[in-house]
């Protein structure tokens, strides 16, 4: 099921026959470098927990979840992103994306994002929507901001989700967009 197209994607629902493509996008350890400190996600977790989640997001609440990110052109994969019920604010819609490297410094992050965040305000109703990334990961920060989100606080990532790490290596940034602020950049 496609959900969105843009000038150069398409964002799709996925399925089980894309855990390689997963595997594979999580196996770079630059892809993993602020989200896992570079450590893959395997197989098994993909196959055992990740996709039976994100399929239970997409039964429950069917204009939100992860889609793979395939050029339109050429179809292949190149990533993906999410707009999920927030884990750490219930009343906010999540933001994230993932990329394979050959997909960075392309703008490809930015105008999905831009797409996934109007779907967010036109079609699921969402009065606010944030995205969260290490303090460090400058990148995924400027994509935030291309697409109009605005630094809302510094915080430290509980354990549970970065665990192992410090309080310094789990401080991040949080972003955010009201629908107000998002209507008036569409002027």
């Amino acid at each position: 099921m496609i959900l969105l197209e843009t000038q150069r994607l398409r964002l799709r629902r996925f399925d089980r026959s894309d855990v390689d493509r997963l595997v594979e996008l999580d196996s770079d350890p630059e892809v993993m470098r602020f989200i896992t400190y570079g450590v893959p996600t395997p197989r098994s977790t993909y196959e055992d927990v990740i996709l039976p989640r994100w399929f239970a997001i997409y039964e429950a609440t069917p204009l939100l979840g992860y889609w793979a990110a395939e050029e339109r052109d050429s179809g292949r994969f190149l990533g993906w992103f999410h707009l999920r019920p927030d884990r750490m604010d219930p009343d906010e819609q999540e933001l994230g994306y993932r990329f394979l490297r050959s997909a960075w410094g392309r703008g490809i992050a930015t105008e999905g994002a831009a797409a996934v965040i109007e779907h967010g305000f036109l079609r699921v109703g969402a009065d606010k929507i944030s995205a969260r990334t290490l303090s460090h990961n400058f990148a995924s920060q400027r994509v935030m901001q291309k697409c109009g989100l605005a630094f809302e606080k510094d915080f430290v990532y509980p354990e549970d989700v970065i665990a192992g790490r410090s309080e310094i290596e789990r401080a991040a940034v949080k972003y955010s967009i009201t629908r107000p602020a998002w209507l008036a950049r569409q002027g």
